[in-house]
């Protein structure tokens, strides 16, 4: 069995790695909405609805700090922070469109409905 030490964590997998690099409520959703283009911080937060400015930011740095997306600030009055999604980041969008399928398809079977 391989272990994975990263960030002072260790994990007895890659798939438990990859699900705390990619687990919670938002990251998956920054990711996505992120997947068509850069965006601003405010702009993010209008997409995501109800996410609080704490959690937002917290959820950007963690994606930040697992290299999954790239900050870039801008010296101006007021700030200018813009967001993007990484190469790393990038490779995850099939996955989640996968995913979805499943999501979609297990929706229908036990009787939801899909619009």
């Amino acid at each position: 069995m391989v272990r994975i030490r990263y960030d002072e964590k260790e994990y007895s997998c890659a798939f438990s790695f990859t699900l705390d690099l990619i687990s919670g409520k938002w990251k998956g959703m920054v990711l996505w909405y992120l997947q068509d283009g850069t965006l601003r911080y405010g702009e993010l937060r209008k997409k995501l609805g109800k996410i609080t400015q704490k959690m937002l930011t917290q959820t950007l740095r963690e994606l930040e700090k697992d290299k999954l997306i790239s900050r870039k600030v801008y010296p101006v009055v007021p700030p200018k922070v813009e967001y993007t999604i990484t190469k790393r980041g990038a490779r995850l969008i099939p996955i989640f469109e996968q995913l979805i399928e499943w999501g979609d398809e297990v929706a229908i079977t036990e009787g939801a409905v899909v619009e």
